[in-house]
């Protein structure tokens, strides 16, 4: 194995993207929660206070009874959604996270943007590639920072897995395998009277939910947008009906690149990112969910090298460099704009399995 791996397994959960010492912040990044669901409370929260450049200070959602469990007993001040959409405690909160369902981002956001407040929004932006792009216009018509939620490109894992392959390690990439799947019903909930299974707030399920870490993850570690998809979904249990249970795409990058993508919300609990290129492969696995340790593999000329790194807990890392791009007024990235390729693409994809056609994307 080439010596200079060694470049990219020491110091491997570095920040390549901090500038500022962490000590030296006395007025974190003030962030006010919009949406309690188990994501937010169990790694939203959790984050932001173990991040030095971030604080919570405000929490909003739809059951009053989760904002007072939530900021009973703690400093954090409860609002319903209508004071905080009127901008009733504006004064208490910097930035505004929305973790809401997909079709209620675009309100929450226009809110966040007519306050003046930068904006870290959940992935997808939106139901739709139409409504995704009226969000991304409001924050720029607004000049507020617009960040999304790909916690994935903030981890340091998948940031050295980019970097090898960017040094030449397994030589230029061919294609791209990329897993996820997961038994919902019985990992986040038990009830199929969920926001996730309503297409009016989802926008669809297996492909929205989680068809969009394969896309994502996929675009940022070959640093490219696809120009072709296509794809089929499927549905078979009575929970589903009306959205996909299980889909499966096909990304075609310029050059030739192709990505296999396959996503269920209703298999067995699965992550793995596998890239293939002329000289080797560099292997993800798990990859993509928050509540796991990542492996990464490094296969050359008959050598397979395992890298096994201390955890980071992703969403620290996710908002450690939301407030601290907005504390040194550093440009943010992943962008709205960036953001809309994926939306284009997902309803690409679901054109595709309505047609049994490929779809090409603008350029």
């Amino acid at each position: 194995m080439d010596t200079r791996l060694g470049e990219y397994v020491d110091e491997f959960t570095r920040r390549d993207w901090q500038t500022l010492d962490p000590d030296a912040v006395d007025e974190p990044v003030r962030i006010a929660l919009v949406g309690l669901g188990w994501f937010s409370r169990e790694w939203a929260l959790p984050g932001i206070e173990r991040s030095a450049f971030t604080e919570a200070t405000v929490v909003t959602d739809i059951d009053a009874d989760a904002v007072d469990e939530v900021a009973s007993g703690t400093d954090l001040t409860g609002v319903t959604p209508e004071a905080f959409r009127t901008g009733e405690v504006a004064g208490e909160y910097d930035a505004v996270y929305v973790a809401t369902p997909n079709a209620t981002h675009l309100e929450y956001v226009e809110a966040a943007a007519e306050q003046g407040k930068a904006v870290l929004c959940e992935k997808p932006m939106e139901v739709s590639a139409e409504r995704a792009e009226r969000l991304v216009e409001t924050c720029a018509d607004a000049g507020v920072p617009l960040m999304v939620g790909y916690r994935m490109q903030t981890d340091p894992v998948v940031r050295r897995l980019r970097d090898l392959l960017d040094a030449g390690f397994v030589g230029d990439p061919v294609h791209v395998h990329a897993t996820m799947s997961q038994t919902m019903l019985g990992e986040l909930t038990g009830d199929p009277d969920q926001w996730r299974l309503d297409p009016d707030l989802s926008g669809g399920c297996a492909l929205m939910d989680i068809g969009i870490y394969p896309l994502n993850t996929t675009r940022f570690v070959l640093d490219s947008d696809p120009v072709a998809v296509s794809g089929t979904t499927r549905t078979e249990h009575e929970a589903f009906a009306g959205v996909d249970e299980h889909a499966d795409f096909r990304l075609e990058f310029p050059d030739g690149v192709a990505a296999m993508c396959t996503v269920s919300q209703n298999a067995a609990h699965a992550s793995r990112l596998e890239i293939t290129g002329t000289e080797g492969r560099l292997i993800l696995d798990p990859a993509f969910y928050e509540r796991e340790e990542r492996e990464l593999a490094v296969e050359r000329g008959g050598v397979r090298m395992d890298v096994e790194v201390d955890p980071v807990h992703q969403v620290e890392e996710e908002f450690a460099y939301f407030g601290h791009h907005l504390l040194t007024e550093t440009p943010i990235y992943p962008d709205g704009r960036h953001a809309l390729v994926d939306s284009r693409a997902l309803e690409a994809v679901y054109e595709s399995a309505e047609t049994g056609e490929v779809v090409r994307l603008a350029e």
